[in-house]
């Protein structure tokens, strides 16, 4: 199971929110992962128990460089992240990333030893037009042509429109 914060939380309420996980019952055949805003994810890896997975919410195709605002995966692994959220609905609408954008960055990802959370879905204009299976075909299809070995990826099928 997982939850994705957005960008929302401060150290206050990921404080309760924390809380309110390890007095649990949390299902041990259920991996657990929570996408947290990178300017928190050192803070909830050392509050959360390790039972439970952190993801970032995004990451870059390369491990650095001139790309200012940007994490690679490297780094999220540097504090001990382990996923990681690639190609959201979000990402997809409000910063125009497209296929192969989102298919790079899924294979670098996992290249640097992290696992990744790929989503796919689409939007209501699609679906209205009757486009989902084509829409969602196209978008595995680009992530699957750089997935050798999906053991370490899970795809999150969220329809923009849901």
């Amino acid at each position: 199971g997982g939850g994705n914060w957005k960008m929302n939380g401060d150290k206050s309420s990921i404080a309760k929110i924390v809380e309110d996980l390890k007095k649990g019952p949390l299902d041990p055949k259920t991996e657990v992962v929570i996408g947290c805003p990178s300017i928190y994810l050192q803070h909830v890896r050392e509050l959360l128990p390790a039972n439970i997975g952190l993801a970032g919410q995004n990451c870059y195709k390369v491990a650095k460089g001139a790309f200012t605002g940007e994490i690679s995966p490297a780094m999220l692994k540097d504090i001990g992240i382990n996923w990681v959220i690639i190609g959201h609905s979000e990402r997809r609408q409000i910063f125009g990333e497209k296929d192969d954008l989102i298919a790079e960055k899924v294979a670098h990802a996992l290249a640097e030893g992290l696992k990744v959370i790929a989503c796919i879905g689409e939007t209501l204009e699609e679906r209205e037009a009757g486009q989902t299976e084509s829409v969602v075909f196209r978008q595995m299809c680009a992530i699957a042509a750089t997935v050798k070995d999906w053991t370490n990826v899970v795809i999150a099928y969220e329809p923009v429109w849901a």
